[in-house]
């Protein structure tokens, strides 16, 4: 009987093994938690948010190293020679057409261009008015310079009219703030030490743009922003007046091949640092998918629309991810469930049986001899008998369902035994 089991329950076991194995073969592994971000230079802004993913991603296990660089145009290049797997990116730095392999994963906040010049007794009111003018556009491969100069072709600003320099924002601050040029042009976040500085110094003035909505039509992802008088500092009426400012966002931009889980996680920490209002977002504004040029992730789409799972709502989220991952194995357990759910009951309650039915055949073998035998010969069956009895005492227990067939057994025992002592009698 007990082989009888075996002979069941291995071909099963063995079926369950094999279907798991085979689906395990679909089964992605788990990626390598380590990513690489490429920001731009240690005095920027979108530095210090990569040091804020950086600490939340590691609370979470994730590797990070960060790459530092002149800014979008670089970090761009970075991505197409895999030397990095996520970028920080000046929206309208460039399009699709440019780029098949990097795309869009999210909207993080705003980054203003800011126009500073000495102030000389008068405001500058058109870009036009700096033409003959020495003027910082940023390093070669930043997004400032990029969009710099088209700001500057647009007003017939070159460098036959004027002198156009290639500093860097602190470089362009410390030879403004000296005197040695007229201007200078820096896109990034309010809370950028520099502009912080520059809109303090009663020398400096920052050129409020009359047709920021021509521009932004004219620039489908630059943005009209008013910097209202005294927002930054009341008691100091810091501005001094309404400020219209142009504006970009900045992106978050990713090459082909990282993996969803990545995407998932990081997008998690990036809610996490932009959805909290600042001086031109409202809360939860930030991030977004809005006006990007590059062609979103799909995965990045899907979060967007979608959230959090409700595994990953339940979850930590590597739990939440190794269980989404392993959901390709629901397809052998609906397989083998149903089938086996027929069988189980069956096979319990035949395991259960063959502990009281196994003993019958030695009960058996003497019924069949009594009539052959003599009496001192029926007394040790008798003697058998009751060692069988005990025995299935200390040896055999079942559920109360199957107590039936066991008083069964007793009584058969009993029958068996009644028999032989009519015989002897």
């Amino acid at each position: 009987m007990k082989y009888r089991i075996f002979t069941v329950s291995i071909p099963i076991l063995l079926l369950i093994i094999a279907s798991f194995y085979i689906t395990a073969q679909f089964i992605q592994p788990s990626p390598k938690k380590e990513i690489t971000i490429a920001t731009g230079s240690k005095n920027g802004n979108y530095y210090k948010t990569a040091l804020a993913y950086k600490k939340l991603l590691e609370e979470d296990k994730v590797k990070v190293n960060i790459i530092t660089s002149k800014g979008s145009i670089e970090n761009i290049e970075l991505l197409k020679q895999n030397k990095a797997d996520i970028a920080f990116l000046q929206n309208g730095t460039i399009s699709g057409d440019e780029s098949s392999n990097i795309k869009s994963m999210a909207s993080i906040y705003y980054e203003p261009l800011w126009v500073f010049y000495k102030s000389e007794g008068f405001s500058v009111e058109y870009i036009i008015q700096f033409i003959s003018k020495k003027i910082s556009i940023g390093s070669h491969g930043s997004g400032t310079r990029d969009l710099a100069q088209n700001i500057l072709k647009d007003n017939g600003i070159n460098n036959e009219n004027s002198t156009i320099l290639d500093y860097d924002s602190q470089k362009a601050k410390e030879e403004l703030l000296a005197g040695n040029i007229d201007a200078m042009f820096v896109v990034t976040s309010h809370n950028s030490e520099v502009v912080k500085e520059l809109l303090a110094n009663p020398s400096i003035n920052v050129l409020s743009f009359k047709r920021a909505k021509a521009y932004s039509r004219k620039y489908s992802f630059l943005e009209a922003l008013t910097l209202y008088e005294g927002t930054l500092d009341l008691y100091k009426n810091l501005p001094y007046e309404n400020i219209h400012l142009l504006s970009t966002t900045a992106n978050l931009v990713i090459k082909d091949g990282l993996s969803d889980e990545l995407i998932r996680l990081l997008l998690k920490k990036v809610v996490q640092v932009h959805n909290k209002k600042d001086l031109f977002a409202k809360a939860e504004q930030f991030p977004n998918t809005y006006n990007m040029q590059l062609e979103l992730n799909t995965e990045a789409k899907r979060y967007f629309e979608n959230g959090d799972t409700w595994l990953e709502k339940i979850f930590p989220f590597w739990i939440a991810s190794n269980i989404d991952r392993l959901k390709i194995l629901i397809i052998p357990l609906l397989t083998l469930i149903f089938p086996l759910f027929k069988g189980v009951f069956p096979l319990y309650n035949w395991t259960m049986r063959s502990k009281i039915y196994k003993w019958y055949d030695e009960i058996q073998d003497i019924d069949k001899k009594i009539i052959n035998l003599k009496k001192d010969e029926l007394q040790d069956e008798l003697q058998s008998l009751d060692k069988l009895r005990r025995e299935i005492e200390k040896e055999t227990t079942v559920p109360l369902a199957f107590m039936g067939e066991y008083y069964n057994l007793q009584l058969h025992i009993e029958h068996v035994r009644n028999k032989i002592e009519k015989t002897i009698n």
